[in-house]
């Protein structure tokens, strides 16, 4: 019943409690304990550490199951005595009920136990100084009471406090919670069978203040080989010996939850190792559960933290040792001087604590496989010089308990021997049961025992607090802000200063209108014969119309009327309510005013006597998504010049638009430099600084840029504002992985699995939800791919490297890291690309997919690496070979190689599909340019008229109208070239072929619109201006125009 006493070693030892603390037990009552037959007395007694408290009063119990005690004892928290604050941390106050009979003339008084209860006194630790708990009352083991109901077990109700706190709020702040979970041992060497006289052990060692370890001992693991699996979620166990209630050892709302394995931060988290762990946690296992607290100091914490950074994996030692009964008597004296001799199944596993050095990181959990001890191998793995088990017996009080070396070898001194008669009785190996014959001994002793049989530890390792603190949302935002440059401020915008204007632009017109209508009716509406005035006339016209007005009022009332307008001009516009300090101040802004009124005074008359109507501007004839597609057109062409023109005409259009400044810098990152990249990019966050795309391509250029402290901010940022993102976690990930921090690395993908395998689970869901409703999921036709949308404005899309459209693997990409690589493939991240598709390749099953293939022959591509990325295309068509972007991709390769019989095959097998690529548009660019090199215009022109309808750009109407030309079909080629100017009257071809138009219409007279030199020659003037460079276009023209003399104004 009693838990063994002595000061527990422990991970740090506090200081914090200088002076004595008494900690006050009150069991205040019993509940729910029902009498059967007769009437039971009851007591209380309080336990800690060990020790005895007191025994509370025999009471009687009610009839309706309580007992009031009002029971009170207490201990001291001291740190120089038995019950520090390493101890409470750790261990609860035991309660037991015991049943009093009272003596009678026969038979003397007898006390049995009925229950046990524990009060976990951690609360005290976290700032609380009293405490009112409710404790559930645990049956004992075969009891032999029957005074009880069956289902009448109750509780007692507890209170505890102390006069002050035992840390104060400094202290708790800075000091961390430590706990350590030890599960079980799974896939056990066939030598360890049951056995009631040993003891399975694991201890580690935990750094305190100083240079000194403090080791953690679980002892009394228990092993099962029933074949069946541990329950989830199952209770953790206080550290204690055994007591009379085994269910009372349970830590009250303290569970082993388990979890997915690939979710864990230890080995064996791979889909090969799941059915081997599977099946050893269902075979034989040493089981502990248990639950080991340490309080660390600001000290302590600070030596963790600098341990673990030196120290990455810490050892974890495992063992077996002979119970005291088994290991009474004498030691001998080759045992007291061997310390390096072997223990009995001593086994290591190394735990990487480096997870908890990642920010926001509280807890690791996970299985560690378990390898036998050796000294030279433990310290080249983890810098730890001791064996606890070998070197700190002592400390750990486990030579009482009978905890000793192998025996000695057959090379020890007879003498020795001789000096211990005594010794053939003492038990000096822990592997003594075994060791019967040369076959047990070899198995107790094999060198290779743990890793043959692929023993693991299941362990976890909670913080209360991070030892790295997490980022703060608002913190990286405002990092963020402070990252972008500040914008300047817009002009102010008043509507009643807009008003103002407005309303004097109305009464000058007014006002003018009326002095018109006085000037008519003294000097008339006919002009002079000659149609003007003289002078002089001028001057006496406007003295007489001056005295009219003045004499007859109307000045003063054509005063009155701008007098309202101009006060509000004043007020509204210039903001002057208050009067002036000075006159000189007051003279100073009468100037400004008059000239200000005087400017838009000639504004409203002239809109008023002007003879031109005012049109307005034409509406533009291309739309955001025609400009970005004329952009790729032209990267198509190699014309980055002209390409840069459309992403700014589109920014020009709208410059709140983020997708505008995201396009066109992802065109700067390829084409340009990472700064106008970068530049962008802080235009996109400074209209919306939580776009999560704007983040992440923030933090690519960053990486380019290196920049490195800024990318790490710039992608925190993205997981912390969208947790959801699969793309975020994953190039978080990847550059973690770049900066060589491998476990922040893998915690950022094991995020993005956990992410992407709900997301599949929910679509399976939705699908056989439709499928159960009798819905059959659309089928995508055989020898073609799947159509996505056709929204180029909302995407990251744009023609990347030397032309080629960015690739979306179909089907669709089951892993993270394709997932990304679309993402990358869109804003030309090739460097993230490379990266992604490196971990693809390792994690692949059954090697290389095609999606794999097709993005790798995109990087080569980029690189103008086109051997590689013939030899990728060249895998992608063995392995689909009805993939419409593998053929459309491996056309453009051949038609940048120039190699246009190939690329001409490609693009027809491309086109004969039932459905079209994702870059049709491209293939009938560059197939219909192929028709018109091989003077095949009538193919040419069906396949430009299908790029038209498709999506009409400059290019496809400029490929229309070649073709009509070369046919000699005039009207058809100025019709479709006419379309090409309206689109983009800035492309010199369109104007060159106009132009040559005009000369052959113009010399036969005979044809409708003859006669048009001019317009021939101002063609011809454009396509010079614009600056052709199409030098058989130019030659063509020359020649033309020299044959029918015209055309050219140098003639």
């Amino acid at each position: 019943m009693e838990v063994p006493a002595g000061k527990e070693p422990a991970a740090a030892a506090l200081h914090s409690v200088s002076q004595p603390v008494p900690v006050h037990i009150t069991v205040l009552k019993a509940q729910g304990l029902i009498p059967q037959n007769k009437v039971l007395i009851t007591s209380v007694r309080v336990e800690y550490n060990g020790a005895v408290l007191g025994d509370s009063p025999k009471i009687s119990v009610l009839p309706e199951g309580t007992a009031e005690y009002n029971f009170s004892t207490s201990f001291e928290c001291s740190p120089d005595g038995p019950n520090t604050l390493d101890v409470l941390v750790q261990k609860p106050v035991l309660l037991t009920l015991l049943e009093v009979v009272p003596k009678d003339k026969k038979k003397p008084e007898k006390v049995t136990p009925l229950g046990q209860a524990v009060v976990d006194l951690l609360p005290l630790l976290q700032g609380s100084r009293s405490l009112k708990v409710f404790a559930p009352l645990y049956a004992v083991s075969n009891s032999p009471s029957e005074m009880l109901h069956p289902e009448a077990m109750g509780g007692l109700e507890v209170t505890v406090n102390t006069k002050e706190p035992l840390l104060s709020a400094t202290q708790f702040s800075s000091g961390n919670l430590l706990s350590i979970t030890l599960e079980a041992a799974f896939s056990l060497p066939n030598t360890f069978s049951a056995d009631a006289q040993q003891n399975c052990m694991v201890c580690l060692q935990i750094p305190a203040a100083g240079e000194k370890e403090f080791p953690l001992l679980f002892k009394n693991g228990i092993l099962k080989a029933d074949g069946k699996n541990e329950p989830l979620p199952r209770p953790k166990h206080w550290p204690l010996g055994p007591i009379l209630a085994p269910d009372a050892l349970n830590i009250p709302n303290s569970f082993i939850v388990g979890g997915p394995y690939e979710d864990e931060d230890g080995e064996l988290t791979r889909s090969e190792d799941r059915e081997f762990r599977l099946q050893a946690e269902s075979t034989k296992r040493i089981v502990w559960d248990t639950e080991r607290r340490c309080f660390l100091d600001a000290a302590s914490v600070a030596i963790l933290k600098k341990r673990i950074a030196e120290h990455r994996r810490w050892p974890v030692e495992l063992c077996r040792m002979a119970t005291a009964s088994a290991a009474k008597g004498k030691t001998t004296r080759a045992d007291k001087g061997d310390e390096d001799k072997q223990i009995a199944f001593h086994g290591v596993a190394y735990v990487n604590m480096m997870h908890l050095l990642c920010p926001g990181v509280k807890q690791i959990r996970g299985a560690f496989r378990v390898f036998n001890y050796q000294g030279k191998e433990v310290f080249q793995k983890t810098r730890f010089k001791h064996s606890i088990f070998r070197d700190c017996r002592s400390q750990l009080g486990l030579d009482k308990e009978g905890f000793q070396t192998s025996p000695p070898s057959r090379a020890v001194p007879s003498k020795a021997v001789k000096e211990d008669k005594d010794s053939a009785t003492v038990s000096i190996s822990l592997c003594q049961p075994w060791l019967q014959t040369a076959r047990h001994r070899e198995q107790c002793l094999s060198p290779q025992q743990y890793s043959e049989a692929g023993t693991f530890l299941v362990m976890e390792i909670k913080l209360d607090k991070p030892l790295v603190p997490k980022r703060l949302r608002e913190e990286l935002i405002r990092r963020v802000k402070e990252l972008i440059p500040p914008r300047p401020e817009l002009p102010r915008r008043t509507e009643g200063a807009k008003k103002a204007v407005e309303d004097y632009h109305k009464r000058i017109t007014n006002v003018a209108v009326a002095i018109l209508r006085e000037y008519r009716e003294l000097f008339g509406k006919q002009l002079p014969d000659q149609g003007a005035l003289d002078h002089k006339t001028l001057e006496e016209q406007k003295r007489q119309l001056d005295y009219e007005l003045n004499t007859s009022g109307k000045y003063f009332a054509f005063k009155e009327q701008l007098k309202y307008s101009v006060v509000k001009i004043v007020r509204e516009k210039y903001l002057k309510t208050t009067a002036f300090e000075t006159k000189e101040q007051l003279q100073s802004f009468l100037s400004e005013l008059y000239v200000y009124l005087v400017d838009h005074m000639h504004i409203a008359l002239n809109k008023l006597l002007s003879e031109e109507d005012v049109f307005p501007p034409s509406p533009s004839y291309t739309t955001m998504k025609q400009l970005l597609l004329f952009a790729r057109e032209a990267e198509a062409n190699k014309d980055y010049n002209l390409a840069s023109v459309f992403y700014k005409q589109r920014i020009a259009r709208d410059q709140r638009k983020i997708q505008s400044w995201l396009d066109y810098g992802a065109f700067c990152y390829l084409y340009e430099d990472a700064t106008k990249a970068q530049e962008c990019y802080q235009q996109a966050l400074c209209l919306n600084p939580h776009h999560t795309q704007s983040l992440l391509v923030s933090g690519i250029v960053a990486v380019k840029l290196q920049h490195y402290e800024e990318a790490e901010i710039f992608f925190e940022n993205a997981c912390c504002l969208e947790p959801s993102s699969i793309e975020a976690w994953t190039l978080s990930g990847l550059f973690y992985e770049m900066q060589n921090s491998y476990i922040r690395a893998e915690r950022s993908f094991r995020e993005a699995k956990k992410l992407l395998k709900a997301q599949l689970e929910e679509e399976r869901r939705l699908l056989e939800a439709a499928e159960g409703e009798g819905e059959e999921p659309e089928k995508i036709p055989d020898g073609s791919a799947a159509k996505p949308p056709k929204v180029v404005e909302d995407t990251f899309t744009h023609f990347l490297a030397h032309f080629l459209p960015a690739l979306e693997p179909q089907p669709p990409p089951c892993t993270i890291f394709m997932k990304t690589v679309e993402f990358l493939m869109k804003v030309n991240a090739v460097r993230f690309v490379d990266k992604a598709l490196a971990h693809e390749l390792l994690n692949l099953q059954g090697g290389p997919t095609c999606a794999y293939y097709l993005a790798r022959a995109w990087t080569y591509l980029m690189q103008e690496d086109f051997p590689r990325c013939e030899e990728c295309l060249y895998e992608a068509v063995q392995m689909d070979p009805v993939n419409t972007k593998v053929w459309a991709q491996k056309g453009h390769l051949c038609y940048l190689q120039k190699d246009f019989d190939n690329a001409k095959e490609c693009y027809e097998r491309v086109i004969s599909f039932v459905e079209d690529a994702e870059d049709i548009h491209f293939v009938y660019l560059r197939l219909g340019s192929i028709y018109l090199e091989e003077k095949e215009y009538g193919r040419a022109k069906q396949i430009y008229l299908l790029a038209c309808d498709n999506s009409a750009t400059c290019l496809t109407w400029l490929g229309v109208g070649i073709a009509c030309y070369k046919m000699e079909e005039m009207l058809e080629a100025e019709n479709a070239l006419s379309e090409a100017n309206a689109l983009d009257n800035t492309n010199p071809d369109v104007w060159g072929y106009l132009a040559l138009i005009c000369l052959h219409v113009s010399a036969q007279p005979l044809q409708p619109g003859g006669g048009r030199h001019l317009e021939a020659e101002q063609c011809y003037k454009y396509s010079v201006k614009l600056g052709l460079r199409n030098e058989a276009l130019l030659q063509e023209m020359r020649a033309v125009q020299q044959r029918y003399g015209f055309g050219d104004p140098s003639f």
